[in-house]
């Protein structure tokens, strides 16, 4: 196969917009399954927290056949959090089928990912997904794609993009609006005659760009990218270079070349221009690298990663309970995972602490911090992670803090509590539109930390039927103090075992974080105190057993539902005086000071020490 015949596309979108189920019909007529086989929905989304939230979190690669070309197809993520996913493998293709929801339109991430396609030049291929949804609205979205473009400065190839109308759920595609179609020949005809084949000398010196790693027990790191010019053998010594880093110049050896056939990587003895391949054996290789012939040194640049937005404190577990659930507990075990991790997401910076048993971690948002958390979690990490801040900076003498563009697609008779809560996390209102039948659009301008908690307000603000997203727009002026958290904690007064009777007094103070027959230890945080403040409870009281009964006293204590947390609402929920405590098995929300005497006086020297700064 020569390299006119290849065509490398990634297909990108925003979150929910129908991506991976796209993927999932390409495949299916590409070729890649039996007629009779049996495969699941979202195939592309291979791992466990994937397939159980619904959402793609690392970009992968797959290639399907269409007569006589082969098709590489990159799946990238939606949601702005994973938005470096999407930045590292534009290099990789020479194109992009850009998916739009007929009924939402474009949104926050719609924007980001294609600017990023924009500065690379590469052509799109617009695809409007959900036609068969009875609330389209073909002609406004295509108005809106077009003026996006024009927003964002598209060249005049890029203003005539080619629009495919597609339903990827029932894998059928269409050149014009309001016809369903009966296949996907359309979309694959749109990608063969707009999307170039990849350009390059197949007799010059070897180079290839890694984009993407993965990794194996057997053979170690396996380097993915797209071959910029040259022809590359197995076995072949190479040099890692590195555009950033100039002096860098390790030799290795090329031990095996995988492409991509189907959802199948197959060894082959060598590779040429434009394909998209998987190599071993080279040690030390890491994403930005170049793989280059030992007569030409000279690396290719590697895009420029945006910068994380918000960081966490990773430190050894202190807690009473420290030990007893997780298999690595230690400053070493965590240090080398964060940093293992920090080669794989370029978007995720990790650094030493104040002290060795704590790291610093800096992500996207709070979802990419918090889906690395979980993935130590379910590895047997135990481990205590800080409240999230946003990342501040000076600019020209001003302090600046990072403003996201927030989205949000409300019932209208629930703007006014959505624009209420905005204003009180310093938000500004951008624009306010119609959208569909009783519902409006609203768009705010508001700072990253302002968003922290609020997720779960807006859907109570909402009844459950609001749509909110965001993505970061910019740094700008630091807009004040905003209050994180109105409510108070109920702190455990004692260690022990929490008992109906103890759990029973409590709940009048408010909502309780666990239920009876639950270990806890002084300082662990049991429920929230609605009022504001700390309160002190003692959940493993018991009734006192006397010789006297007195009518009703040995009624059924009656306990309200407890309240039980998700890893992101915990993150959100926590304060600046908290720690959450993640094991393999619990989570526990716990004060940084534990002993209420201790902290007590704590908080009353903070006091003293702001009310002499006023």
């Amino acid at each position: 196969m020569t390299n006119e015949q290849i065509r490398n596309v990634a297909i990108i979108a925003h979150v929910d917009h129908g991506k991976t189920t796209l993927v999932d019909a390409l495949l299916k007529q590409g070729g890649a399954f039996r007629s009779n086989q049996a495969v699941e929905e979202r195939v592309m989304d291979s791992n466990d927290i994937e397939k159980e939230r619904g959402i793609t979190i690392l970009a992968k690669n797959t290639s399907v056949k269409y007569g006589n070309y082969k098709i590489n197809i990159v799946d990238t993520p939606g949601h702005a959090d994973f938005g470096g996913e999407v930045e590292r493998i534009l290099k990789m293709v020479n194109g992009v089928v850009l998916v739009v929801d007929a009924y939402e339109g474009t949104m926050p991430q719609t924007r980001f990912v294609l600017q990023k396609a924009l500065e690379l030049n590469h052509p799109i291929v617009v695809v409007v997904n959900k036609i068969d949804r009875p609330d389209a609205r073909l002609d406004e979205v295509c108005d809106e794609v077009l003026e996006l473009l024009m927003e964002l400065n598209a060249s005049d190839e890029q203003l005539d993009s080619p629009f495919v109308f597609c339903s990827a759920r029932n894998g059928v595609a269409s050149t014009e609006a309001g016809v369903m179609g009966e296949n996907l020949i359309p979309l694959f005809e749109a990608i063969v005659r707009h999307i170039p084949a990849p350009k390059g000398d197949a007799e010059a010196p070897v180079k290839m760009l890694v984009s993407a790693l993965d990794y194996n027990d057997f053979v170690g790191a396996i380097g993915i990218g797209r071959i910029e010019c040259g022809t590359l053998n197995q076995n072949a010594p190479v040099i890692l270079t590195n555009y950033h880093k100039p002096d860098q110049h390790i030799r290795a050896k090329v031990t095996n070349i995988y492409q991509f056939e189907g959802l199948k990587r197959v060894a082959v003895e060598q590779a040429t221009v434009g394909d998209i391949v998987c190599v071993s054996g080279v040690e030390g290789v890491s994403i930005g690298d170049t793989l280059c012939d030992t007569s030409d040194l000279e690396p290719i640049e590697f895009p420029k990663i945006s910068e994380p937005s918000v960081e966490m404190t990773f430190r050894v577990n202190d807690s009473p309970f420290a030990g007893k659930e997780g298999k690595f507990v230690t400053s070493r075990h965590l240090r080398a995972r964060l940093y293992k991790e920090a080669i794989k997401d370029v978007s995720l910076k990790v650094e030493d602490g104040e002290t060795s048993e704590c790291f610093t971690v800096r992500g996207r948002g709070e979802m990419h911090l918090s889906i690395l958390i979980e993935n130590m979690r379910r590895e047997g990490y135990e481990f205590q992670v800080s409240m999230p801040r946003v990342l501040l900076k000076t600019i020209d003498g001003v302090l600046c803090e990072p403003i996201d563009d927030m989205v949000a697609d409300v019932p209208s008779d629930c703007v006014g509590a959505v624009i209420e809560k905005m204003g009180k996390r310093a938000g500004e209102l951008k624009s306010m539109t119609p959208f569909g039948e009783n519902r409006m659009r609203i768009e705010f301008s508001v700072p990253s930390r302002g968003l922290f908690g609020y997720k779960s307000e807006f859907l109570t603000d909402t009844k459950g039927e609001g749509i909110l997203t965001s993505v970061f727009d910019k740094y700008d002026a630091y807009r004040g103090e905003i209050e994180r958290r109105a409510c108070g904690s109920l702190v455990a007064f004692e260690t022990g075992e929490s008992i109906t009777y103890g759990l029973f007094n409590a709940q009048n103070r408010g909502p309780l974080f666990i239920g009876a027959g639950v270990k806890v230890y002084e300082g662990m945080v049991v429920g929230e105190n609605p009022k504001g403040g700390d309160i002190a409870v003692n959940v493993c009281k018991a009734k006192q057993l006397t010789n006297m009964r007195a009518s009703g006293s040995d009624d059924a204590l009656r306990l309200v539902p407890h309240v039980q947390m998700s890893l992101e609402q915990a993150i959100e929920y926590i304060g600046d005086d908290e720690y959450l405590e993640v094991t393999p098995l619990s989570f526990r929300l716990r004060k940084i000071i534990l002993n209420t005497e201790l902290r007590l006086k704590a908080e009353a020297r903070k006091k003293m020490l702001g009310k002499e700064e006023k």
